[in-house]
């Protein structure tokens, strides 16, 4: 039976243990995307903590790929300095750290990238009060480029590996999905067009990196009418497999899903209006107004706990290459029920390892069973304009 703190190891990457640090936005980027210096000493935290890998939270490729004014970049070769200085700290605690990349796609806004935002196809996206304009060739050949540049860059700045955000309703995942997808150029139309943008990533990545280890993140289903649905996540899986991704990890969900991707005991409205910057500065009325409808703007999925464990499983099976899974996993009870039983090769979570660095020594020493994270969802609202912790009870009086 397979043991959760084993060493095992990915595309030649060495893994301490079964259990990954999954990406988790930081909010710890500059002004122009560079990394705050905070964010060393969270990874030496997670390092010494016992994460087996860690995923770095989310990094863009190009200016309008950007998702949030705290987000860090990877856009340019001047900022490889920067994160080598980092990776080059963590080399002692022998724990592999894999960047994410991503392009925002239609998930962000003029007030973030200064123009339109893209998309494969034009879209409204209400939570972004912007209108997405569609993506002609040349961008999308351009963007495929800045992908494997970012891979590059990656590389250079001595991460272990990297991991290409096509989750949650960013760009790949928005070229993946039949529901914000509907091109009928050779971009679109079907499963093999639509994978086209990554297929192509991974072709010219590959002559760049050769063998480095290359992972995905992908939501394997959404809420949303149209949407994607496992019989298209096995079809496109196999996709990831032939193109030459070395692992998956299986998400689910979307931003305009509600808290799909990130599920929630109930919707977080007080922690929204206290810490989130375009809520915040709402006058006390429209604040009032905006605390009855937040919850009914907002939809709340359940269950909350191993909600991705079902499609990891089913992807598993059809595939050679190793699955990770997250989504409220937070007992290692659960843990050893994923791995022991073959559901999947590695897990990784978010949440626990903001209020517990060290959760994975917890695990191991028998300190703990279980994560302390009540899954209220506050350090997704605190994150959108301040660096990532547990805001759970932080929330004063006079920020309401």
């Amino acid at each position: 039976m397979s043991n959760i703190f084993e060493s095992t190891s990915i595309a030649g990457m060495i893994i301490k243990n079964r259990i990954f640090r999954s990406a988790t936005h930081e909010g710890m980027g500059e002004e122009d995307g560079r990394p705050m210096a905070l964010l060393k000493d969270l990874y030496i935290r997670l390092a010494r903590g016992g994460a087996g890998a860690i995923i770095t939270g989310y990094m863009g490729i190009q200016k309008n790929g950007r998702g949030a004014n705290n987000m860090r970049m990877i856009d340019r070769d001047e900022l490889i300095d920067n994160y080598k200085h980092i990776n080059s700290s963590l080399q002692e605690y022998g724990v592999p750290i894999i960047a994410q990349i991503v392009h925002a796609g239609g998930q962000t806004s003029k007030s973030v990238i200064g123009e339109q935002p893209v998309a494969p196809t034009r879209k409204r996206y209400a939570l972004f009060s912007s209108i997405a304009r569609e993506l002609d060739h040349a961008e999308i050949e351009q963007i495929i480029d800045n992908f494997v540049l970012g891979i590059e860059r990656v590389k250079a700045a001595g991460f272990s590996g990297v991991q290409l955000h096509a989750a949650h309703g960013y760009l790949l995942y928005e070229f993946l999905s039949p529901r914000l997808n509907t091109r009928r150029d050779s971009w679109g139309g079907n499963t093999v067009n639509r994978f086209r943008i990554i297929s192509s990533i991974m072709a010219r990545a590959r002559e760049k990196v050769g063998d480095y280890p290359i992972l995905v993140k992908f939501s394997a289903y959404d809420g949303e009418k149209n949407g994607i649905r496992i019989d298209e996540t096995l079809r496109i899986t196999e996709l990831f497999q032939k193109s030459g991704i070395d692992a998956i990890e299986v998400s689910c969900g979307g931003a305009e899903d509600g808290f799909n991707s990130i599920r929630v005991t109930k919707i977080p409205t007080e922690a929204a209006l206290a810490l989130a910057p375009w809520l915040k500065k709402l006058s006390r009325p429209r604040k009032t107004l905006l605390k009855m409808f937040f919850p009914l703007l907002m939809k709340r999925h359940i269950p909350l706990y191993n909600y991705n464990v079902d499609s990891a499983e089913l992807i598993k099976k059809n595939l050679d290459i190793p699955v990770i899974v997250v989504g409220g996993i937070r007992r290692l009870q659960d843990i050893n029920d994923i791995i022991n039983n073959g559901r999947a090769d590695y897990v990784s979570m978010g949440r626990p390892f903001i209020i517990e660095p060290d959760i994975v020594n917890k695990f191991k020493s028998g300190l703990q069973t279980e994560s302390r994270c009540i899954n209220c969802g506050y350090c997704i609202m605190g994150v959108t304009g301040n660096s990532l912790r547990c805001y759970h009870g932080k929330i004063s009086r006079s920020s309401r």
